[in-house]
């Protein structure tokens, strides 16, 4: 009577008709093309209180603009692959949620009374595997995950999403493999002033190759990302709105469009007041990077990321962005834990606002974790507890920190406890430079009041040179049932932004000129897993 998918929408009811499909296959003997079906899936139910998670005085009315102090949410995912031999599979990977539990509207939506919403359930990935026959070279072709090489950090910064494409893996011996890809993000989104589809220039393309190497005692991958991006990509045939770039006129839809206009643009390129050209041909976008670890003095074991990339426009310069980002870590395994101690520094911006940007670009950066603590600054684990309330990634900050993971005293429990002290990398400089081309102080957050909402070119928080953050986090694991688990966990920020008037002192926070408030957050997430 409660089920989240009553109702008679066409599409709910089309996606239970091919779930009870699926279950009829699983439990169906092998028919003559002797396909074998795998299911697995993952139930998400999470609870969650914490305030002033946009560092502002917004606590009295919620966690931040968006969300009440308290939240429960939940998320599913199911997965089925038809398997027909070691040379031949498919998968199919649904996701449904992740959804507010009392809201009826997105975002987050479908999980007011009646539970009947046609934006829950998404295609995640559906793709197939495939060996080119006699040889060692396989291919996978569809909408699958994409992610750059890590060993130091705990995920990709450059990549890391569901896209479609063609990866293509081949193993030259035991040590040493090829594997390239070519991945295709956006294609015949742009509309022309007539409303109609015109797909002339408005693609954009990523190929990249990586040679994991692995020998005993060390490991290493060199690799590689090129891009091509269409002029029209992000452009609409209509006027902009006033002091818009028609380049971003259209706001491409889909769940990472915000990730990419954050990761491969200057600070607020889409304002004419700080870039008043629409380019006429193909960006070039790349990335080369070093990634490896020491294992030989195991237990000891180190680790290391170095990056370097960039976006060219040869027709406009100021939509140019590139830079460069390390991080290095060191850890020690005992029969009780695993320490460790780690930091990183990427590059930030000058105080020029016409010649682009000096930070690293990044493609999209959203399931994957970019830093080193898994919890609460950063991208989570799971993707339903609260995050990022300092950033996606780590570009654009220096950093170094200490952490004890997966301490272990009781059977089943685990725990991991981070304590990360940031700084910023940008020039401070480049403030009074925006606010003297604009006329208005940007904030260090992105749901302000000042005209600068979610604006291009940067996460959640812009660290300048003078700004710190002091991040403290703790992960409680415990493993309840064979397939039962329980994560409880607890993050705090304190946020130490200069107040100077050259800085940060004439700038509006989302809650008024009233002051920053540090962010936190406790949560308890079940997961159940098949």
């Amino acid at each position: 009577m409660f089920s989240c998918f009553c109702g008679s929408r066409k599409r709910v009811m089309a996606f239970m008709a091919a779930a009870l499909a699926g279950v009829a296959l699983l439990g169906a003997p092998s028919g003559a093309e002797a396909i074998d079906f795998k299911a697995r899936g993952w139930w998400l139910f999470s609870a969650q209180y914490g305030q002033n998670g946009n560092f502002s005085n917004k606590g009295h009315t919620g966690y931040d603009s968006l969300e009440d102090d308290f939240e429960a949410r939940s998320r599913v995912r199911l997965q089925l692959d038809a398997v027909a031999s070691e040379s031949l599979s498919g998968q199919l990977y649904f996701e449904i949620g992740k959804f507010i539990w009392g809201k009826a509207g997105n975002p987050q939506g479908g999980g007011a009374l009646g539970a009947d919403s046609s934006d829950l359930i998404k295609l995640k990935r559906a793709y197939i595997d495939w060996m080119v026959p006699n040889t060692d070279l396989s291919v996978r072709m569809g909408i699958q995950a994409f992610r750059s090489p890590f060993f130091a950090l705990d995920g990709p910064t450059v990549l890391t999403a569901d896209g479609a494409g063609i990866t293509a893996s081949y193993k030259v011996n035991d040590n040493v493999g090829l594997t390239g890809f070519w991945m295709r993000p956006y294609n015949d989104n742009y509309i022309s002033a007539s409303g109609r589809q015109n797909g002339f220039l408005d693609n954009v393309d990523f190929a990249g190759l990586l040679v994991p190497l692995r020998f005993d005692g060390w490991a290493m991958t060199p690799w590689g990302v090129y891009g091509a991006i269409g002029p029209n990509t992000f452009r609409t045939g209509k006027n902009p709105a006033p002091g818009e770039n028609s380049f971003f006129g259209q706001r491409i839809n889909g769940v990472d469009g915000n990730y990419f206009y954050s990761g491969m643009f200057p600070l607020l390129a889409d304002k004419t007041a700080i870039n008043r050209k629409t380019p006429s041909q193909y960006g070039n976008a790349w990335w080369a990077g070093l990634t490896g670890e020491l294992t030989m003095w195991d237990p000891l074991r180190i680790a290391w990321e170095f990056t370097y990339g960039g976006v060219s426009w040869m027709d406009d310069p100021a939509m140019d962005r590139k830079g460069w980002m390390g991080a290095l870590l060191f850890e020690y395994k005992t029969g009780w834990g695993v320490p460790g101690i780690y930091g990183w520094y990427a590059s930030g911006d000058d105080d020029d606002v016409g010649n682009g940007s000096e930070r690293m670009p990044y493609i999209v950066n959203d399931f994957g974790v970019s830093g080193f603590s898994s919890t609460f600054a950063g991208p989570d684990i799971n993707g339903l507890e609260r995050d990022r309330v300092l950033a996606n990634t780590l570009i654009g900050t220096w950093g170094v920190g200490a952490r004890l993971k997966n301490v272990s005293f009781f059977h089943n429990l685990r725990h991991t406890l981070h304590v990360s002290l940031w700084g910023g990398t940008n020039s401070s400089g480049i403030l009074e430079k925006i606010h003297d081309r604009t006329g208005k102080w940007m904030s260090p957050n992105v749901n302000d009041n000042t005209g600068f909402k979610v604006p291009v070119g940067r996460d959640n928080m812009y660290l300048t040179d003078k700004d710190y953050a002091l991040e403290l986090g703790l992960l409680n694991q415990y493993k309840i049932y064979e397939n039962l688990s329980v994560n409880l966990e607890a993050g705090y920020v304190h946020l130490m932004l200069d107040k100077s008037d050259d800085t940060w002192g004439l700038a509006a926070t989302g809650g008024g000129k009233r002051g920053i408030r540090d962010a936190w957050n406790v949560s308890a997430l079940f997961i159940y897993s098949f």
